[in-house]
């Protein structure tokens, strides 16, 4: 399951970040060689973004690879940092879950309104849900590691 994830994770964030690069290099071309640039170029990087950093957010959890401010971790004793490991992947599973169900409320919300964005006319609502499940994903992650501390914490 965890390389499942990882996996469709890391492709899922790979391929959006790629797009951006292309995207970015059409519409870079575009206006120094063709004095026109991409028609919503800038939308659609900024849809891609949200979907790299979502989609990278289960693997950050599920590897580890949180920015960790560590100064007082010498200074425990394993027991006392598997507690402290525990307690902040309790409270990452419940923000995150809370995150998510506001993330696709907000989804049915602007699938109920038609909302779109301003140039393209593209859809919000799909973006905003796929928020909602990436973070449920990787509130997931975190609760999988409440009940199943690893032995070093991260």
């Amino acid at each position: 399951m965890t390389r499942t994830l990882s996996a469709a994770c890391g492709v899922l964030a790979g391929t959006a970040l790629l797009a951006i690069m292309l995207l970015t290099g059409v519409d870079v071309v575009g206006r120094k060689f063709f004095d026109a640039s991409l028609p919503g170029a800038l939308e659609l990087t900024e849809l891609l973004m949200v979907v790299v950093i979502f989609a990278a957010l289960p693997l950050v959890s599920l590897h580890a690879e949180h920015v960790v401010f560590d100064s007082l971790d010498g200074r425990l004793s394993p027991g006392v940092r598997r507690v402290q490991q525990i307690v902040v992947d309790g409270l990452c599973a419940a923000s995150l879950a809370g995150l998510a169900w506001l993330m696709w409320s907000k989804g049915v919300q602007l699938a109920s309104y038609g909302d779109i964005t301003a140039q393209l006319k593209l859809p919000l609502h799909p973006f905003v849900k796929a928020m909602g499940v990436l973070c449920a994903l990787t509130a997931a992650v975190h609760a999988v590691r409440v009940l199943r501390p690893q032995r070093k914490p991260a």
